[in-house]
């Protein structure tokens, strides 16, 4: 993928459409030294963004969690984005929408910068291999945890929290695997870097307790497609010694949709019924504005 920080095109920055290679920020961001931001991810499909508002809804929730008001409604950010979508052209892709706390002052305390936000969009069509969805991905659990509630901003989308999944990524790199498994303070099982996890034993769907990581907004669509689609759920805290009970495994995440799990550490996984039940709902929902159609496709002979 061509550097980010050198393309053609437009950036959204503070209320106007900039040249790309002209957004940029000085080196004395507040955001930059202490971790004052927030950011989404987004998908577009058919030239339209999925869940757009509650992706920019979640993007002002963030920064209220660490103190800061983002000075664009969600009606603004959402006509922008769309506004941008169209500009650049993209038909199936990304949107990362950002903001931070600017360059007025150095020091701990952010109060009194100025807040910064900004819209960027680029074609990006797969997180891993373009066959990862039918063999599956393989996970490593990693030795960073997720913090305690009482310790760190975790209902926040925010990007000091993401340097530990840039550590246990890069040690799951290291050793082999696409991605790792991320426990949480007490030792259970949280999520992967940048997507929450379901686990399926005997037709049950099963997902750790987001208590302490986010609860993504994919995450409740599938969520929200197996009841769609009778299929159990239950949510509940998971300690790793369970891993090796499960019959399937797959991470669900803007960017990673449903993305199956053939392995876990020494646990193997196919990718079976469930996780193909729900992976096409998944994928004929996106594209649609019905998820009951979506669903009822899925279970129609």
């Amino acid at each position: 993928m061509p550097a980010l920080d050198d393309r053609d095109g437009v950036i959204w920055l503070d209320g106007a459409f900039v040249p790309w290679r002209d957004a940029r920020l000085h080196v004395l961001t507040h955001g930059l030294h202490y971790g004052g931001g927030v950011f989404e991810g987004e998908r577009v499909y058919d030239g339209r963004v999925f869940k757009l508002t509650e992706h920019t809804e979640r993007l002002h929730a963030s920064a209220r969690e660490l103190g800061f008001a983002i000075p664009f409604s969600v009606a603004e950010l959402d006509e922008a984005t769309r506004a941008l979508v169209q500009q650049q052209g993209i038909v199936n892709g990304y949107v990362r929408p950002v903001a931070w706390r600017g360059s007025e002052h150095i020091g701990v305390a952010g109060a009194g910068a100025f807040v910064h936000v900004a819209l960027a969009t680029w074609e990006w069509p797969h997180v891993f291999a373009a066959d990862a969805k039918e063999r599956g991905i393989r996970l490593g659990t990693s030795r960073w945890r997720r913090p305690a509630p009482d310790t760190a901003p975790v209902r926040a989308k925010a990007a000091s929290l993401y340097n530990i999944c840039t550590l246990a990524r890069d040690a799951a790199d290291r050793d082999g695997f696409d991605d790792a498994l991320l426990l949480d303070y007490r030792g259970q099982v949280a999520e992967a870097t940048g997507a929450n996890l379901f686990l399926v034993a005997g037709g049950t769907l099963h997902t750790p307790t987001a208590d302490c990581f986010l609860a993504g907004i994919t995450r409740q669509t599938v969520l929200d497609l197996a009841g769609d689609l009778g299929i159990p759920v239950v949510e509940r805290h998971i300690a790793p010694e369970e891993l090796g009970r499960f019959d399937e495994c797959f991470l669900t995440g803007t960017a990673y949709e449903v993305q199956p799990v053939r392995s876990i550490d020494a646990h193997e996984y196919r990718v079976g019924r469930t996780t193909t039940a729900l992976a096409e709902a998944y994928a004929r929902l996106v594209r649609s504005a019905d998820r009951g159609a979506a669903a009822r496709a899925a279970v129609s002979p």
